[in-house]
């Protein structure tokens, strides 16, 4: 049994509108209303559980019928930190999915991925325990310690960029959680870097350019226009 959980806590600073990006109507729905979408119609997705604010449950109810998400599950709690929400997530998920299953943890706020992209995490995760889509660097990078001047040329063919989804044998990810302390968990940047530091094996597939997390105003206008291509071509 595999368990998609939808991270839709965040409130969007970097995005400079008073709603939530996740909330955004694009094409008459919200942005979290494709990512439902796309794990609804996943074959190998059993549940989906959503962690949100409470105050935003009704809007997410009302998708969930007009979309007609019959793997909804249940809500979890936003958490203080990102990592926080995982934990209630993983926490609301113990009831549907048992500890050999996979959970793939998705942003909200992420309305293109793939099925492909779905499929080989859900499959990296359960041979290997964990798994992450990635894109290769492109540009040259640097390190610098204080960002003014080059301290390191690093190596762009051993970077990547992570993405999400990322899955997880879900027994191993809940204990892990259970185990650390509530500092540890606050102060994880990266849903695969915790599960990383205490030894579980994150198999990295392939991502995709397209598959963008609406962050600034510019991701939004590009996802727009993403859309707008995908209507023309069905004509």
């Amino acid at each position: 049994m595999n368990t998609a959980m939808i991270l839709s806590g965040g409130v969007g600073t970097r995005m400079g509108t008073a709603c939530p990006k996740q909330y955004l109507t694009v094409n008459g729905q919200p942005i979290i209303a494709y990512a439902m979408a796309i794990f609804e119609s996943h074959p190998m997705i059993d549940h989906i559980v959503i962690v949100a604010s409470e105050e935003w449950h009704p809007l997410i109810e009302e998708w969930i019928a007009k979309k007609n998400i019959t793997k909804f599950a249940g809500f979890a709690p936003a958490g203080r930190t990102r990592q926080h929400s995982i934990f209630n997530g993983l926490l609301a998920s113990k009831g549907c999915t048992p500890d050999d299953g996979v959970v793939i943890i998705h942003d909200a706020a992420r309305p293109l991925t793939a099925h492909s992209i779905i499929t080989d995490c859900l499959i990296g995760a359960k041979e290997d325990g964990g798994a992450m889509p990635v894109i290769t660097v492109k540009d040259t990078t640097y390190f610098s310690r204080d960002g003014k001047q080059i301290d390191q040329l690093l190596d762009r063919n051993c970077l990547y960029a992570g993405q999400a989804p990322e899955a997880f044998r879900f027994g191993e990810y809940l204990a892990i959680h259970r185990t650390v302390s509530d500092e540890e968990i606050a102060q994880t940047v990266g849903t695969s870097q915790i599960a990383h530091k205490h030894g579980m094996k994150v198999r990295l597939v392939k991502g995709s350019e397209r598959n963008i997390k609406i962050t600034t105003v510019e991701d939004l206008n590009t996802f727009e226009v993403i859309l707008a291509e995908q209507e023309k071509g069905g004509m």
